[in-house]
């Protein structure tokens, strides 16, 4: 649970942004390229970031990778309250993309690390709850400080969050990132890092808090023996026998993106002002709190299935309830619904849409990728999976406004369609991948699925 504080941190820097964005640009007074690279830079800083905690948690240890993640969160937190001008701004979200960078390997590498193969999945699962808990609450508290005076609509509220109500939304993020600073503190490093250094007797003690003397001696032997076949370089990463892995890996961490979750968390309310003539500045906001909800409550479902149905499973069933809703909405957009009733039919297409992720592709995925790679690489081999995922987001986060403009091709030829269907039709890829070459995870040891690489090539 300490853990999964950096997850929570995670979801609530990247989703803050949403409901900041219109009374920072107004400060500012940015133009659009300065509007988009204010919102998408943090994405920078994520990408980074996955390239930095390979070495980081590999060389000095897991625990450490995420108190340096809290620190820059803790960073960003305050330089972004109290900027005096756009670039100061920019720099600190850049530093907040590093810690959101750094979090998202580490949290549930460390997780996968220290649990027991048969609560694995779930307690992984736990930090992808940790992350949508964490971006559904930036909906509440960016609503709730919009109306904290009175009714934004009024000259004088719209003033105050142009001056400064945008600024309490980013530094609400101080006080989760130091509890999360302060619990590191007394956490135990991961006992498969401490084997890798050569600290034995305090693997053997924390192998056995965790599952029992049994458990620990089985465990400790498991995890020497596949320490004594891998070397933890960059070599080893793109050794012949992880080819496989690392192809599943990177292909995994791009389709999460690109079959279009982040849009619908980033532009849910832009969609549905699209295509509803009644939806209005507060149920835009009103309806990201929904979807957000949504998002939350089916990942609760994922954790309490992943050990008992198994990853493939979950993954194809979610994945094609998701390009089912997605195709639906393409329907809907391009046949040119009456706007009165849009709104309702888009909103059960969308949190349709959003169970399927929170119960499938959202969790299992960094479940997977948290399982399959050897202990020694594991750092770095996230690292690179993770780094295509966040630029597999910005692709998508940059694409999407130019594909649903009211002026371009697209719209003209479909309507607002296009961006649909092109996430439905990876959703088809993923539904391919995960029946062609995902392997089931379910209840092995990540020495035992390590093996299974050697013996496969």
């Amino acid at each position: 649970m300490v853990a999964t504080l950096g997850g929570l941190l995670f979801g609530y820097d990247t989703g803050v942004i949403s409901g900041a964005i219109e009374p920072l640009t107004a400060c500012f007074r940015l133009n659009d390229v300065m509007k988009g690279w204010a919102s998408g830079c943090v994405l920078v800083g994520c990408a980074a970031g996955v390239l930095m905690v390979g070495p980081i948690s590999d060389r000095f240890g897991r625990r450490l990778a995420m108190f340096l993640a809290a620190a820059m969160f803790l960073a960003s937190a305050i330089g972004t309250a109290l900027p005096r001008d756009i670039w100061t701004f920019i720099f600190f979200r850049l530093i907040g993309g590093l810690g959101i960078g750094i979090a998202s390997i580490s949290t549930p590498m460390y997780i996968a690390e220290i649990t027991p193969a048969h609560l694995r999945g779930r307690m992984v699962a736990v930090n992808q709850i940790a992350i949508v808990i964490g971006i559904a609450a930036t909906a509440f508290i960016n609503y709730f400080i919009a109306h904290s005076r009175g009714d934004p609509a009024e000259p004088e509220i719209q003033a105050w969050l142009v001056n400064s109500g945008w600024r309490w939304m980013f530094g609400t993020g101080i006080v989760p990132a130091l509890l999360f600073g302060l619990l590191l503190i007394p956490l135990p490093e991961s006992p498969r890092w401490l084997i890798e250094k050569k600290h034995e007797d305090r693997a053997r003690c924390i192998l056995g808090k965790v599952g029992g003397p049994a458990f620990a001696a089985g465990e400790f032997d498991r995890i020497k023996a596949a320490m004594s076949q891998a070397q933890g370089s960059w070599g080893e990463l793109f050794a012949a026998k992880l080819k496989r892995p690392l192809f599943i890996g990177v292909l995994l961490a791009i389709l999460q993106q690109v079959t279009g979750i982040n849009v619908f968390l980033y532009f849910g309310a832009t969609i549905f002002k699209t295509m509803s003539a009644k939806t209005g500045v507060d149920a835009g906001l009103l309806t990201q709190i929904v979807i957000n909800g949504s998002c939350v409550l089916f990942t609760v479902v994922a954790i309490a299935t992943v050990d008992k149905w198994g990853r493939k499973p979950l993954m194809l069933l979610g994945t094609t309830g998701m390009g089912i809703s997605l195709a639906a909405m393409g329907l809907m957009a391009q046949v040119g619904t009456n706007p009165a009733t849009a709104s309702n039919w888009m909103l059960f297409l969308i949190i349709l849409y959003i169970a399927c992720f929170g119960l499938s592709v959202g969790p299992v995925t960094w479940v997977i990728l948290s399982e399959i790679f050897p202990t020694a690489v594991r750092g770095r081999a996230l690292g690179l999976a993770t780094f295509f995922l966040w630029t597999a987001d910005y692709a998508v986060t940059q694409t999407f406004p130019m594909m649903d403009a009211r002026d371009s091709w697209f719209v003209k030829q479909f309507n607002h369609a296009f961006p649909f269907y092109v996430y439905a039709a990876f959703c088809v890829a993923l539904v391919a991948l995960v029946l062609a070459l995902v392997p089931e995870t379910k209840g092995r040891s990540l020495e035992e699925i390590e093996q299974s690489w050697t013996r496969k090539r």
